[in-house]
């Protein structure tokens, strides 16, 4: 792929992207939020498993 195809096709994804709204960047954080959470208490239930196991 040379450099002006390559060009061509960000003009093209940009033209078709929209900006969101306030309701759907909301509903984004939210979401994104959710999940960061999800992953950090998984993080902090294996943290707490090693630490007791270790400290047996």
């Amino acid at each position: 792929m040379n450099i002006k195809e390559t060009l061509q096709n960000y003009v093209r994804i940009l033209s078709i992207a929209k900006k969101a709204d306030k309701e759907e960047f909301l509903e984004t954080v939210r979401i994104c939020g959710i999940g960061i959470a999800i992953v950090g208490a998984i993080g902090f239930m294996f943290y707490l498993v090693s630490a007791l196991i270790g400290g047996l």
